[in-house]
């Protein structure tokens, strides 16, 4: 008589509540991957066009008043400003994982959260050896922070163009590394590409970032409150030398998760309310239907045509830039993933495979919107160095791209079948009856 393995699962089918959490989450981060790739496509065809100059002189346009260091191109307001709102969700995204989330017991959060942080580590040394290995100067080495991000709206675009619907498992893992991935790739931002400090005016920005946290805590969300303080939060994290996109994970992070036990008659929403999830559902669209695009479309205006694509291979930044997207990730997440496999003894669920983590890892290659912002505050806005990096990126997240659609969709089948019985509900309760057997993590019904 033969027994069922005991050893722990990882990609195991996820709770009906979380599945249902990822896929709203996701749904709007395809939509918003496709205007993505229209964005970075029309920024490419203009800025290879005769008519470039109107491009760059749009993109280099100041606008905005000199106090606070606040006369930025748009541009620049696209990078500074704009992408605040994206970190504002990424930082409502990793307080709900860590609290009420996957994140939030260990076991779970292992292999994800150890896959994301290979998936960092990997590419980075890889970059450092490329450009060490070809001779390259110190200048080159400040761009070993380029490849280390994964743009999960750019990969979701990506699986809906070659028709790849991925089963909970797998969206819940793409979902927790891209959150881990945010995380690192802020921290990394505020510690390593902060040249200059001002304390006094940081010290100026918790002011309004605590009056921020005051009224969200107890349930005032009155937009013309909120919205002036989060404004000035930004602006004076941004005079203080930080790079403006860390106050949004900051004001993010404030924004409560878990019920209070009473509110004050002044608030806005109920005791029990998830401001967070409510907050995230409103602004998820903004961020990832405009925020994001608008700077796509600022930042993916590189030079292909006369020299411009010789000149990228000819730059070992941009060569470790290509190598840490399409290696680096493959090796660190999907190495990641079976090394701590190895350590917990845990194994695959029954109904995956290890080719579907190798196209994850592949998946997890595709770097945009991070990688450009990183590569802008690495050599600078404009230089020729920034722009081959940037041509970098795109051909790096294109080749892994390709490389994982070709993966992924030999898995088709598998993938359909596995859909198809996440939406049978025989006992008709709301439910899908897979959600509610015993191989799902946690509770049957989340």
């Amino acid at each position: 008589m033969t027994h069922p393995s005991q050893r722990p699962r990882i990609f195991r089918r996820p709770t009906w509540t979380e599945a249902q959490f990822v896929a709203t989450a996701l749904r709007a981060e395809t939509v918003g991957g496709a205007l993505l790739l229209v964005a970075a496509v029309t920024a490419l065809l203009w800025a290879n066009s005769p008519w470039n100059e109107g491009y760059a002189a749009l993109r280099d346009t100041v606008a905005g008043p000199h106090l606070l260091h606040l006369d930025l191109t748009l541009g620049q307001w696209a990078a500074d400003g704009l992408l605040a709102l994206f970190f504002f969700v990424a930082g409502l995204e990793l307080k709900r994982e860590f609290l009420v989330g996957d994140l939030r017991d260990p076991a779970k959060a292992a292999v994800p959260v150890g896959a994301a942080l290979c998936g960092v580590a990997v590419p980075a040394v890889l970059y450092t050896a490329v450009v060490l290995g070809l001779g390259g100067s110190g200048d080159a080495l400040r761009g070993w922070a380029i490849p280390t991000a994964t743009d999960i709206a750019f990969a979701l675009a990506v699986l809906a163009v070659i028709g790849t619907h991925l089963p909970a498992a797998l969206r819940s893992f793409l979902l927790t590394l891209a959150v881990v991935d945010d995380l690192v790739a802020i921290t990394i931002i505020a510690v390593f590409y902060t040249s200059s400090l001002d304390l006094t005016v940081l010290g100026l920005a918790l002011v309004p970032l605590a009056l921020f946290a005051f009224l969200v805590q107890r349930r005032i969300t009155h937009w013309w409150l909120l919205v002036p303080l989060a404004g000035a939060t930004w602006a004076l994290v941004h005079a203080s030398g930080i790079h403006a996109t860390v106050a949004g994970v900051l004001l993010g992070l404030t924004v409560p998760v878990r019920p209070r036990s009473r509110v004050p008659r002044l608030s806005t929403l109920p005791a029990g309310m998830d401001v967070a999830h409510r907050f995230e559902h409103r602004l998820r669209p903004l961020s990832a239907g405009v925020a994001v695009p608008v700077f796509a479309f600022f930042a993916a205006g590189v030079t292909v045509v006369g020299g411009g694509f010789g000149e990228t291979l000819a730059d070992e930044a941009a060569l470790g830039v290509m190598a840490g997207l399409v290696l680096g990730k493959l090796v660190g997440v999907l190495g990641g993933t079976w090394l701590l496999t190895r350590f917990t003894r845990a194994e695959l669920d029954e109904e995956l495979s290890w080719w579907d983590v190798l196209g994850l890892s592949l998946l997890a290659g595709i770097g945009f919107t991070v990688s450009l912002l990183v590569g802008e505050l690495a050599f600078g806005a404009g230089s020729a160095r920034d722009e081959h990096v940037k041509l970098a990126v795109l051909l790096g997240s294109l080749a892994s791209a390709l490389l994982a659609s070709v993966v992924l969709r030999t898995r088709n089948r598998v993938y359909r079948r596995l859909a198809e019985e996440e939406t049978v509900d025989h006992d008709g309760d709301g439910i899908p009856d897979a959600f509610q057997r015993s191989d799902v993590d946690g509770s049957g019904r989340g």
